[in-house]
């Protein structure tokens, strides 16, 4: 039997305009509404073409006799990838958090619509790369950055993978009570929550966490194996400290986190809340840097 054709498989999400349409109908409702609002739906037209022009141009790089698939973010949870496959990401850098959970290796192609207003670090390609990238992509030369990912598992063996952090607390962000165990140390919480940043998560939400602290902690780079928890305005009281309040971990110094919360107790990753874990009284879990890895292609 020959080799099996190989197959790429293309992420995107719906554009701004594809949104609008979707709420009104016809453009000229759309513009009719954004107008209303004093915004220009040329901007929106303007974004939308060049996404389209992007996505034309990934397309045409791709060889008549391979195989592709086309993958809305919103399928993601009930797309079968394969082991072989070449994925390709066309959006913003969040858009790469939302699919590395679903993958076990397969190399990531990211491709930056909109230079200049994406960041670009988890898609830092202009289209026109993906003629030279994909065939070394697809042939695993390509050179990868590996990414390390945060996973936690729950003592009911619930399981979950983030690529930037996660985060536990109360679903809505209020006062959350719970006993963090960090090694031999164990302290009894109440804070708004605390989330486990990888190296990749360092540049977003848990920046803006350590830019405030006084002595901000150490945190990875995206290829450390290594992990940083951060505990959000924790609260000094006669039941509760604030001596844990920021660490490392490690595969072989966990974080381990016991709920003392109602039934509004939430884990979940990389912001996606739609995607959690409940957490009521009593749970247990354990967060660790994931098993499985994000292969950026970089060059």
């Amino acid at each position: 039997m020959g080799a099996a054709i190989p197959r790429v498989v293309v992420v995107t999400r719906p554009t701004v305009y594809e949104h609008l349409l979707r709420t009104h109908g016809t453009t000229q409702q759309a513009r009719f509404v954004l107008e209303s609002r004093g915004r220009s739906m040329d901007e929106v037209l303007a974004w939308h073409r060049r996404f389209d022009d992007a996505l034309r141009q990934v397309m045409g790089a791709l060889p008549l006799e391979w195989r592709r698939s086309r993958v809305d973010r919103s399928d993601l949870d009930r797309f079968l990838f394969e082991p072989d496959d070449t994925v390709v990401v066309v959006g913003q850098d969040g858009l790469v958090a939302n699919v590395a959970k679903y993958l076990d290796g397969q190399p990531v192609v990211g491709i930056n619509p909109m230079p200049g207003f994406f960041d670009g670090v988890l898609v830092p390609h202009a289209p026109h790369d993906a003629r030279r990238l994909l065939p070394a992509a697809m042939h695993r030369e390509a050179t990868v950055q590996q990414r390390t990912m945060v996973q936690v598992e729950l003592d009911d063996g619930q399981r979950l993978v983030a690529l930037n952090e996660l985060f536990v607390g109360h679903r809505t962000h209020q006062s959350a009570r719970y006993r963090l165990r960090v090694g031999e140390a164990e302290e009894r919480q109440s804070s708004s929550g605390l989330i486990v940043a990888t190296g990749t998560g360092a540049t977003g939400w848990a920046r803006s966490i350590v830019g405030q602290r006084r002595a901000p902690p150490p945190v990875p780079a995206p290829e450390d194996p290594w992990l940083t928890y951060l505990v959000r305005e924790p609260f000094p009281s006669q039941a509760t400290g604030t001596s844990l309040d920021a660490g490392q971990v490690t595969p072989d110094a966990p974080l381990k986190v016991i709920s003392e919360l109602d039934d509004d107790g939430v884990v979940f990753g990389d912001g996606i809340e739609a995607d959690r874990l409940a957490f009521a009284w009593g749970a247990t879990a354990t967060i660790t840097p994931a098993r499985q890895r994000l292969a950026l292609v970089t060059g």
